[in-house]
């Protein structure tokens, strides 16, 4: 059923999400008029989004000062995206005096188990699983007494979501491994 590569294990961040506080009030339609990269349609939506070249992020920006900023790779980039948005401001006359305090909300990882999966036997096996290949091809694994959720694929490639630190990713990959062991073992 499970049978090892020679990879082995291997795992990486793709995507942090964030939020932060700004503790100041943000004028939305000034920061749409002036700026690039911006879009605000406050009919849809109450947030502006921002969209940062480099690194390559997005942030929600609400009128409050409150941001949730995706798509950074490393907790250096996370803060490297913020600082750009603060300098982005400082353009429409919003001075921001301190660096927010930003606290993690998701953090998705992908990578490899290192060894091919019956993802059939696993969702019979294992609990907390959703399979239903007619519409998707991953099985969908809670992982017990972790907050985090896992993506299998019958080659072994992993998908995890839900972890809020790197340490996490690597502590509920390990807790995987050992629970797709066991299935074996039985």
């Amino acid at each position: 059923m499970v049978k090892q590569k020679k990879s082995g294990k291997e795992i990486s961040v793709v995507n942090i999400v964030v939020s932060a506080s700004l503790e100041h009030e943000i004028p939305l339609e000034k920061m749409a008029a002036t700026l690039p990269n911006t879009e605000y349609n406050p009919e849809q939506f109450p947030g502006l989004v921002i969209r940062i070249k480099e690194p390559k992020t997005s942030a929600l920006i609400f009128s409050s000062g409150k941001i949730v900023c995706t798509g950074a790779r490393s907790m250096d980039k996370v803060h490297e995206s913020i600082r750009k948005i603060m300098k982005s401001l400082e353009k429409i006359n919003v001075k921001i005096k301190k660096e927010p305090e930003v606290n993690i909300q998701n953090i998705v990882a992908s990578g490899s188990v290192g060894m091919d999966l019956n993802l059939n036997v696993l969702a019979m096996k294992l609990e907390n699983t959703e399979y239903e290949p007619e519409q998707f091809p991953g099985l969908v694994y809670k992982l017990p007494d972790a907050k985090a959720t896992f993506l299998l694929f019958s080659n072994g490639k992993i998908v995890c979501t839900g972890t809020k630190s790197e340490a996490e990713v690597h502590k509920v990959l390990d807790k995987l491994i050992e629970n797709l062991k066991k299935v074996k073992a039985k």
